[in-house]
């Protein structure tokens, strides 16, 4: 079942399904939760496999909806369609026992292994979940998800603003928890520091803007990226690309 107030989001996501060779039916379409619920509080346990629903609506929002579901369909998985700036509703939604999230606009890749996800889980003779099954579905509302959730949400911020002066303690404030508690989430959950991570974005960045703005100088790219000292921005550049900023252009610009 899809629920989201905005119909070409509704009509693009049972279009993707629909196109997917998992075998999927949606069963319902509705704008706001409360159309949902009526229509949900006519199944019984099992009938129903998948609520993806978002979080802001009218008559009835994401949260209102997941909370009453749970009272009747507590083994249903969710997922939540979500933007960055709802961050603080995602994360009381995971309270809830949420599957996982979708970050709009809708990654087609994500939603499919999602949905792989779910259909490959055990089900008995009764419809309903197995034991193992339902306790892989507790494990990701408690913690893949919620990560999953911060880490991007981390990614997001340092792709928007890897030209400003990196402070983990606005990164913190971000995502609404310690600077110590996403340092170790995020290397955890990457392989990666979070300052390796905007390094490898600011480089990626210098690149593009010497190969599709080749005037502009070497201080002024650096600045661009974030590095007030082109010096330090030239060596940092040569130890990651192997090459210096002036011969990497010279080999990618005609």
């Amino acid at each position: 079942m899809i629920v989201d107030d905005e119909e070409v989001i509704r009509l693009g996501l049972e279009k993707i399904i629909s196109k997917m060779d998992l075998d999927v039916t949606v069963i319902g379409s509705f704008g706001n939760g409360m159309d949902a619920l009526n229509q949900l509080s006519k199944y019984n346990p099992g009938e129903v496999d998948c609520l993806i629903t978002d979080i802001k609506m009218p008559m009835m929002d994401g949260l209102r909806l997941i909370e009453h579901v749970r009272e009747k369909l507590d083994r249903l998985a969710i997922i939540v369609l979500s933007g960055f700036s709802e961050f603080e509703y995602a994360r009381q939604a995971l309270r809830f026992g949420v599957m996982d999230y979708l970050l709009k606009p809708i990654d087609k890749m994500q939603l499919y292994e999602l949905l792989k996800l779910l259909k490959s889980k055990a089900v008995n003779d009764n419809g309903t979940m197995s034991m193992k099954a339902a306790e892989d579905t507790g494990d990701w509302a408690d913690h893949e998800a919620g990560e999953h959730y911060v880490v991007d949400q981390i990614k997001g911020f340092l792709d928007k603003e890897y030209d400003k002066n990196f402070e983990l303690e606005r990164l913190a404030e971000t995502t609404g928890m310690s600077p110590s508690y996403i340092s170790r989430l995020f290397k955890s959950t990457t392989g990666h520091t979070i300052t390796d991570y905007l390094i490898e974005v600011r480089i990626e960045k210098a690149k593009q803007f010497l190969v599709d703005h080749p005037d502009l100088k070497n201080y002024q790219i650096s600045q661009l990226v974030g590095y007030s000292d082109p010096v330090y921005f030239n060596k940092l550049f040569k130890r990651m690309v192997q090459m210096t900023p002036k011969d990497y252009k010279k080999r990618n610009t005609k």
